[in-house]
């Protein structure tokens, strides 16, 4: 048996013991009630699939398939950690994993590890021409308009610069999910999600807060629009989206109910023709350089209604100063935005965002009369693509960060050699190059899903798996440049700050573990 042939019977019965877990799951009660076992089962599965989808990739060739190989063995031995000791609470019997060890004693070989650094370092994306070409065109723009200022902004803490801003919309970076005939370059195909997500990692590997972000927030309203906005609405704002014109925060966090979305307070009361706001939001990003928010509020004052009671709007606003704005309304309405510093992700800028009887037009609820008590599942068909999104970013900075570590290995010379020449070093490279491929061959694989209206799961558990590995990785790259990792006059210590915010956005961790991903599991079992 080849070691390919026994990576799949070992991950096979790894999903066996993952299969026994939810059993085990919906006997304890729910993700609810046995909340460890559902988080730890959330991101079991999590690797697993994006385990299978390094095994289809291995099939293409020799380096492919040190990227496959490698990745499993980590996923396996990660599978080993959550469920030692707590077998009887899984439902996992003796011989679990019996099938694995003939794999394992292989690929987990240390020798055999560092042999396939290069390998994997060097394995290719796959990308047909067309996407070759998106890669290339926002990879020069990273490259010429963002790798210049982004050191720059990460110590100040300065605002992105507008000619990235500028740059960006000339590139069509802000118009790729919306649809042609409201200006953009979507079709309604697999290349829409596709694009965003190669454009993404491009812009994202230069730095995830003057670039990576930048199109996130236009693309939760395009979606949002596109899927239950009015006709007005979308010949409205659209093509203003896609050309720039107007830049979006979202608002939906608030201080005291973080992913707790069913229970918001903000309130939007019909008053003088329109909507009067009132409430706090938080982790507002981009909130200051935004003419727009794309804002979360309960319409039905009776709090019994839960997300029901949720209605979405389109809230524009003055553009502000990056330390902070304030601003009053024609109709005597206030908002007021601090910003909250952060130890990374600098340049988006949060913030926290309190609105007083702020006025809105009555035509800027999403969806017009009928969009009242939909802003929830409008706002959640954004943010399923965000998280596609977010994975993306995380690829990205992996990637970033495995070409600064690749680097620095080969030049930095200790005990008379590079250190890119010892076992440990390549050992650790090639791990962290198979989790940046096989994260990337996921991302593309979740596309494709998505263009057919499926993968609500896949994009969960990738998100969930790709940001934990993201931190990872920046820290190992991190590591591998020693003292010098530390100083900020190498970005890698960029790359390690601003790769913790990925768990926390789009849908925390434990949130999207326990409220998200076990209970899909759980359903479809």
């Amino acid at each position: 048996m080849s070691l390919l042939e026994q990576a799949r019977a070992a991950r096979a019965a790894a999903a066996k013991i993952v299969d026994g877990g939810i059993a085990a799951l919906d006997s304890a009660g729910g993700p609810d009630e046995a909340q460890v076992l559902a988080y730890d089962l959330a991101h079991a599965a999590a690797g697993l699939e994006c385990a299978r989808v390094g095994l289809e990739y291995a099939e293409r060739g020799d380096a492919e398939a040190a990227v496959g190989l490698l990745f499993l063995g980590d996923t396996l031995v990660d599978l080993m950690a959550r469920v030692g000791g707590r077998e009887k609470e899984w439902g996992t019997g003796s011989g679990a994993w019996d099938e694995m060890w003939p794999y394992l004693n292989a690929a987990r070989d240390s020798g055999w590890m560092a042999s396939q650094m290069q390998a994997a370092v060097n394995s290719p994306r796959h990308l047909d021409d067309d996407f070759e070409m998106v890669a290339e065109s926002f990879g020069r723009f990273a490259t010429d308009r963002i790798e210049p200022v982004a050191e720059h902004v990460h110590r100040q803490n300065a605002d992105i610069p507008d000619q990235v801003l500028t740059g960006l919309a000339e590139l069509g970076g802000f118009g790729l999910s919306v649809p042609e005939e409201y200006g953009g370059f979507a079709t309604g195909g697999e290349s829409d999600y596709m694009g965003m997500v190669v454009a993404t990692e491009e812009l994202a590997r230069a730095s995830l807060g003057v670039g990576g972000s930048l199109i996130t927030r236009p693309e939760i309203l395009t979606r949002a629009l596109v899927k239950g906005g009015t006709e007005e609405q979308r010949k409205t704002w659209l093509p203003r989206l896609a050309t720039g014109e107007t830049l979006v925060a979202v608002a939906v966090t608030e201080p005291d109910h973080g992913s707790d979305v069913a229970n918001l307070t903000t309130s939007a009361v019909e008053a003088d023709g329109g909507w009067r706001i009132s409430g706090v939001k938080t982790w507002c990003t981009f909130a200051a350089r935004a003419n727009a928010l794309m804002l979360l509020a309960r319409t039905n004052p009776d709090r019994s209604a839960g997300h029901r009671g949720l209605s979405l709007f389109i809230v524009p606003k003055p553009v502000g100063e990056g330390e902070g704005f304030q601003f009053t309304d024609e109709h005597g309405g206030t908002m007021e935005g601090r910003p909250i510093d952060t130890i990374g992700y600098r340049g988006m800028h949060s913030y926290e965002v309190a609105l007083d009887g702020w006025w809105v037009p009555a035509d800027h609820i999403v969806g017009g009369d009928e969009g009242r008590g939909r802003g929830f599942y409008l706002t959640m068909e954004g943010f399923e693509n965000g998280r596609l999104q977010t994975a993306a970013r995380a690829v990205g900075v992996m990637q970033a960060a495995v070409d600064a570590a690749v680097a620095y290995a080969s030049d930095r010379r200790v005990f008379g050699q590079p250190i890119g020449e010892y076992q440990l070093t390549q050992v650790k490279l090639a791990r962290m190059a198979a989790a940046t491929q096989v994260s990337r061959q996921s991302a593309y694989h979740v596309a494709k899903l998505m263009a057919k209206g499926e993968g609500s799961l896949e994009v969960s558990m990738l998100k969930a798996y790709v940001c934990r590995a993201a931190e990872w990785v920046t820290r190992e790259a991190m590591q591998i440049h020693g003292g010098m990792g530390y100083a900020e006059e190498f970005p890698v210590s960029r790359y390690f700050v601003d790769a913790r915010v990925l768990s926390i956005f789009e849908g925390a961790d434990e949130t999207l573990a326990l409220k998200v991903i076990a209970r899909k599991l759980a359903a479809a079992s």
